[in-house]
């Protein structure tokens, strides 16, 4: 009888893989289910061989094969590889994040079929009385009686409660049938397209001509029409019948896109994001995979998304730091977007107002072809920019009196205001006006956040929450006050301010929920609310054609900040914000209010704007020698002992060798110092060339992991990091 001796990576923090017996040889690919220690895991085949070199006495045999047939193709194989040795992490752990949680678990690919509603036989003037108080019910079937659909189409219509309630009653009944084979691109109906601008029908040329693998940076302003690039770039890709992977940062740009990209071409757009259910995802995967899905639109894991016949990447607001994880494999959307598209042989588009210094680079040398829109579409014009003063300032709820005088005046002109600030709660301290102390998370060493709605403090790095403090527990004085602003403060300011004009406040704690951000979106375009108020949610990519005014505050603590990234992340979050201004015929401008008028940073990106501010920054890291002039590498290790951390790292930079041609900073503390307990340190590591950083990791984290203290701390490994958190 014949032998097999599979290689297997298994979802553990352990950078091998493991041999195991088989009667049967199993596919590069596929998923198998192995004995490991007490557990049963669920792991990737990475190759079968006939012959062993070592004891196969002490080879344990698979407990099952999942899979006939590979479940990853060998382009996602390809690029888990490359995710293993360019991050440096555990390849069992890479598979684990490239697949959908069900195929984690041990799941089959669902059947090939999709599930229809249709009506039973009871006559109508049954089911007319049946649902005589309930008319949503009523209208429910109604409409399957005279649009058969899926039940995908009709629960979305609908509601999924609706339709159980009718399949409950027996008046509704769902059908399993195989999908048709449907070539999309033959349904194809282009309408709404407009005519391009010069600058615009320029770099749709310019995307179109190319043939294999090609990079462009479409840099343009905001509201230039990068989104139209975009949909006339992808059209001579979709009608060939090649598919299309969009990446966005956020859940909420997705409901404008996925509408605009549907209502243009009228054929069917997956949605992937952290809302999408787990079945839901499974079946986007399999049809984009069998090439029953034109376009697929996601947030950074959609880069996993297998295709048949992927003709195209987009991604859009490429700068934003979303499409960066932040824990687990620490991989970069945008760059692995390249290797993919590399890999594919297809062009990548990336776009963005505000571009990364990377991305620009790249662009600025050659090594992407460098695209550009400066004037904005239609009749729309550039925002004006302009500092407020605030020092000496009395402030009412954070607000200056000129910027509330200037709110005023575009409120009084029956327009939209937006008063963006970064921080959500009402304030981000409680003090003691006694005696100064302030309320603070035990865990975190970091002061409480105060709420108002519900009333209650929470410290934002652990979510722990506590009541509202009656009097100081450090002097027993009733004297407690708040300390800086928050949207809620903002929020309940303006209500004060301004009780005439109907507001909102949108951050991650006011639009928690399934389609809601969408609904006050839609509610903002009909002119609903004259005051919004919210976070960096309300920056990234909405188009709000009746905002004319835009107020930043809270934006002083950057300026000052330990992060050398912090420069640039303030300066294209502002230019992002300020460019909800003055969208469509209505002129627009922005206001940023500061304590610090005269800083350099804030002068130059007023007076200059986005474009020539991020040429200087690339001037300035050339000369300090940051990224990207530098690859820079963070060890990262946390503990509930400071001194383990520390030590860990001390060690570990000792086994890192690299001569003169590594420099290294630390260990230090994290710029989050403390977190749930776990005190927190950092090892940073940069090397002039990325190659000789590599080869240092390679041969340094064996060694590394070999330590004792390896197993006594949490510890990481983050290359090409984009903060020091």
């Amino acid at each position: 009888m014949s032998q097999w001796f599979v290689e297997v990576a298994v979802p553990v923090p352990l950078r091998q893989t493991f041999t195991y017996l088989s009667l049967n040889k199993v596919k590069k690919g596929c998923r198998v289910t192995v004995p490991f220690g007490k557990r049963t895991l669920v792991g990737i085949v990475v190759a079968s061989h006939s012959d062993f070199n070592g004891t196969v006495d002490k080879l344990k045999p698979l407990h099952d094969i999942l899979d006939g047939e590979p479940v990853l193709s060998p382009i996602l194989l390809t690029l888990c590889e490359w995710l293993t040795h360019y991050y440096h992490h555990p390849i069992g752990e890479v598979f684990h994040t490239a697949m959908p949680v069900l195929l984690r678990k041990g799941e089959m690919l669902p059947r090939d079929t999709q599930q229809y509603v249709k009506i039973t036989q009871t006559p109508e003037t049954l089911v007319i009385e049946q649902l005589s108080r309930a008319p949503k019910q009523l209208n429910c079937w109604r409409h399957c009686k005279d649009n058969p659909a899926t039940l995908a189409k009709i629960t979305k219509l609908y509601s999924a409660s609706i339709v159980k309630a009718l399949v409950d009653k027996q008046l509704l009944e769902v059908i399993e049938k195989p999908t048709i084979n449907e070539s999309w691109h033959e349904n194809i109906n282009i309408t709404g397209k407009p005519i391009a601008n010069r600058e615009q029908a320029a770099a749709i040329a310019a995307i179109n001509q190319q043939t294999g693998f090609s990079s462009f940076l479409l840099e343009g302003i905001t509201g230039s029409g990068k989104t139209e690039v975009y949909l006339q770039a992808l059209e001579k890709v979709l009608l060939a019948g090649k598919q299309v992977l969009i990446l966005v940062p956020e859940i909420g740009l997705t409901p404008q896109t996925v509408n605009r990209f549907a209502n243009r071409f009228g054929i069917d757009v997956a949605v992937l994001h952290s809302q999408v259910t787990n079945p839901e995802r499974l079946l986007i995967w399999q049809r984009a995979s069998t090439n029953k899905l034109g376009i697929v639109i996601g947030t950074r894991s959609a880069i996993f998304t297998p295709f048949s016949n992927l003709g195209m990447i987009i991604l859009d607001e490429e700068h934003d730091d979303s499409f960066k994880q932040n824990d687990g494999l620490r991989y970069h959307a945008r760059d692995l977007a390249v290797v993919r598209a590399q890999k594919e042989q297809i062009p990548l588009v990336l776009g963005s107002g505000s571009p990364s210094l990377e991305t620009l680079n790249n662009a600025l040398t050659k090594r992407y072809h460098h695209l550009q829109l400066t004037v904005r579409a239609g009749a729309a014009v550039i925002p004006t920019q302009h500092l407020l003063d605030a020092r000496d300032q009395n402030l009412e709820y954070g607000l200056a009196p000129g910027t509330i005088a200037i709110i005023k005046s575009h409120l009084e002109a029956n327009n939209q205001v937006l008063v963006f600030i970064n921080r959500k709660g009402y304030a981000p301290a409680l003090l003691c006006h006694h005696c100064g102390h302030s309320v603070e998370c035990k865990r975190c060493e970091q002061p409480f956040t105060v709420y108002q709605s519900p009333p209650r403090l929470q410290c934002h790095r652990c979510e722990k929450t506590k009541p509202l403090p009656r009097i100081c527990h450090a002097c027993g004085s009733n004297e407690l006050i708040t300390s800086g602003t928050g949207t809620e403060q903002i929020e309940a300011g303006l209500n004060r301010l301004f009780p005439q004009y109907s507001q909102i406040r949108i951050d991650s704690d006011s639009i928690r929920g399934k389609n809601k951000l969408a609904n006050i979106l839609s509610k903002i375009d009909k002119q609903e609310y004259q005051l919004l108020v919210g976070t960096q949610i309300l920056a990234k990519g909405h188009h709000f054609p009746h905002v004319t005014l835009v107020v930043v505050l809270g934006c002083d603590g950057a300026l000052y900040s330990a992060d050398f990234r912090a420069p640039e992340k303030l300066a294209q979050l502002v230019t992002q914000v300020a460019g909800r201004a003055g969208r469509a015929s209505k002129p627009g401008e922005m206001w940023l209010q500061t304590h610090s008028p005269e800083h350099p940073l804030l002068q130059d990106l007023i007076c200059n704007g986005y474009q020539a501010f991020s040429r200087f920054l690339l001037q300035e890291r050339r000369h300090v020698g940051l990224p990207p002039y530098r690859v820079q590498c963070v060890l990262r290790a946390e503990s509930t002992n400071a001194e383990l951390a520390y030590d860990f790292l001390m060690q570990g930079r000792q086994l890192l060798t690299g001569g003169n041609t590594l420099q290294f900073v630390g260990p230090i503390p994290a710029l989050v110092e403390k977190k749930q307990g776990r005190y927190r340190f950092v090892l940073i590591i940069s090397a002039h060339k990325r190659s000789t950083l590599h080869q240092a990791l390679r041969y340094g984290i064996p060694n590394i992991t070999q330590l004792s203290l390896s197993a006594k701390v949490r510890w990481s490994v983050d290359v090409d990091p984009m903060d020091f958190n």
